[in-house]
């Protein structure tokens, strides 16, 4: 065997592997929905108890036909993506101002973590109170949620800068700018990236929790519609449509990850 086979042996290992994933991946879906079938029709189930996937996928059709099902995902999908961005956004430059602050982490850090003590479920009903049952309390709602991940993850992020790299720069006569841009930045980003994950799915949660305590659209008003009419294969389609955006978001944030951070694997 040459060197250069020795080298490529790894990477037709990964491609051999890879192929396996995409083959269990659906594989296991498939043994997941014939299991589902199988009980349903073994212990008789009626349909409001636990439909079998027939059924809900026949509701999912319907919903999907009539624009329902279209407009409740694109709500929710809005409050995500708003709360999100909100969430992140502040979560970080606060994140920033307190790695950089020890003081002020020490100050504010207490009423941070008691902030937290409080259960979402408990503080959306005022959210909605304050802000009305519009998008806006489901966005703060989604903000909430995802704001203490996005805050630790990026002070961990900016205080994992070795000091021996700091030292560097200042010797270099670098600028705080030069240094956040060069430095600091490209050292968070990977701890960052965990927090966007961890945030993408509890930006789902927090919408669905804001959406149950009041709204007339939405998956998570699906969701309740479906529970007080007894349409259990219309709550199975929003549970389902939630776990895809959930998927979906998730998948979207790695791939960046994957582009953005394709200089640390050069590395």
């Amino acid at each position: 065997m040459s060197v250069q086979d020795l080298w490529r042996a790894p990477a037709r290992a990964g491609r051999r592997l890879f192929r396996i994933d995409l083959v269990l991946i659906p594989l296991a879906l498939s043994v997941f929905l014939v299991g589902w079938e199988l009980l349903v029709r073994w212990q008789g189930y009626a349909s409001f108890i636990l439909p079998g996937p027939g059924l809900v996928w026949t509701r999912f059709l319907t919903l999907g036909r009539d624009g329902t099902l279209a407009l409740h995902t694109l709500t929710t999908l809005a409050e995500i993506l708003a709360g999100l961005t909100l969430g992140m956004t502040v979560a970080t430059v606060s994140g920033y101002f307190l790695a950089k602050s020890p003081l002020l982490e020490r100050i504010l850090s207490p009423y941070i973590v008691a902030s937290q003590a409080v259960p979402i479920v408990a503080l959306a009903p005022l959210l909605v109170i304050w802000f009305g049952f519009g998008g806006l309390s489901k966005v703060l709602v989604c903000a909430l949620t995802v704001f203490f991940p996005a805050l630790v993850t990026t002070i961990i992020g900016i205080r994992s800068v070795e000091p021996d790299l700091r030292a560097l720069m200042r010797s270099l006569q670098a600028g705080r700018w030069q240094t956040f841009t060069m430095l600091e930045v490209p050292a968070a980003l990977p701890v960052w990236f965990g927090g966007l994950k961890v945030g993408v799915t509890l930006a789902v949660i927090g919408a669905v929790v804001g959406e149950f305590v009041g709204a007339d659209r939405g998956l998570g008003f699906l969701v309740n519609l479906a529970r007080g009419i007894l349409d259990t294969p219309m709550l199975f389609v929003a549970l389902f449509t939630l776990v895809a955006i959930a998927l979906a978001l998730y998948s979207a944030v790695a791939l960046l990850e994957h582009i953005v951070l394709r200089w640390q694997r050069a590395t």
